[in-house]
């Protein structure tokens, strides 16, 4: 069986600008790790494409958040408009599973750090409005928001009215790359689902990326989902496809229905991927592992597929917006 793959975060928006970060890459085919050939061998495609900024890069590549942003969100939709015989931009969860009928891919807009926007919650209706469905708080540095993994802090004033809004509108909290304070923090004022899209389990792989049972189970009982990252650094030592399915069977120990787990490679923003894993294509062969492994074809599908749509659904439903 072909599975059709809902991947929750890539970051091939700022793969496709090259290392001078002013490229104009091409999503139909490339050297990277996803592109639309290969996609197109699995049994259907909705992509999250991730226009990642920070306040880092300023001075890491001499280039401003704002400028950053701006570059990534007009190469996506470049790329879509040059490929609309195979993949259009999606709005709905429904826009979704009407394009897999049609035989075409989807592509949804994701904020990874709002630096690229000065952080503004205000700002985040003009952004929904443009097809923005998900948004971290930052990457990895503190911010106006929060703190990160890697520095600690929680979650700021500023930080909290990002959230509200951010859930007023129906667009998902993210809490990769937070800190654990901070992912506390926004359990305790969340009002929808929240989501890890591109996360671990810290007790398969102890690093601060991933987060623990206790974040796992946090995160279910909002109704939202952790999207297993294939970042070799995030899943272990001499990590294979087994080692994914480590971290997806652990999270079923908490999750015995895996009705709150997806996928979310980091696609284009890992520099080592598992063992046997090259790239989109690559889900086929992991879910056949994972059906070896004991899980059933329902189970797999719900992982690959319907729970991001789920949760995306649940998050639009609930919005606030007229």
């Amino acid at each position: 069986m072909k599975f059709p793959v809902f991947d929750l975060h890539c970051d091939t928006a700022l793969a496709l600008l090259g290392e001078d970060l002013n490229q104009a890459g091409s999503l139909r085919a490339n050297d990277g790790q996803v592109d639309l050939d290969r996609a197109g061998t699995l049994g259907g495609y909705a992509q999250c494409f991730a226009c990642f900024t920070s306040p880092l890069m300023e001075a890491e590549n001499h280039i401003s958040p704002t400028v950053m942003f701006e570059r990534e969100i007009a190469t996506i939709q470049r790329e879509i408009d040059r490929n609309k015989d195979r993949i259009a931009l999606c709005y709905t969860p429904e826009e979704v599973k009407a394009n897999q009928k049609k035989g075409l891919m989807s592509a949804i807009l994701t904020i990874e750090g709002p630096a690229g926007f000065g952080f503004d919650p205000g700002l985040l209706e003009s952004l929904f409005l443009a097809g923005f469905r998900i948004s971290t708080l930052g990457w990895n540095e503190q911010n106006p928001l929060i703190g990160s993994h890697l520095t600690g802090g929680g979650l700021t004033d500023l930080g909290k009215a990002y959230v509200q809004n951010a859930q007023a509108l129906g667009m998902l909290v993210d809490v990769s790359h937070c800190s654990d304070e901070g992912f506390w923090d926004i359990v305790k004022i969340t009002g929808a689902p929240i989501i890890a899209s591109h996360s671990n389990s810290r007790a398969v792989w102890n690093h601060s990326r991933n987060v623990t049972d206790d974040m796992f189970r946090a995160i279910r009982e909002t109704g939202g989902v952790v999207g297993i990252n294939e970042y070799a650094a995030f899943l272990g030592e001499n990590a294979t496809l087994d080692t994914v399915c480590d971290h997806i069977l652990h999270f079923m120990e908490l999750d015995p229905e895996g009705k709150h787990i997806a996928l979310g490679g980091d696609l284009d923003g890992c520099s080592q991927l598992p063992q046997s894993f090259t790239g989109v294509d690559s889900y086929q062969s992991l879910a056949e592992r994972l059906l070896e492994r004991g899980l059933t074809e329902q189970n797999v599908m719900d992982i690959y597929w319907n729970n991001a749509l789920g949760v995306m659904s649940t998050a639009l439903r609930d919005n606030k917006i007229d």
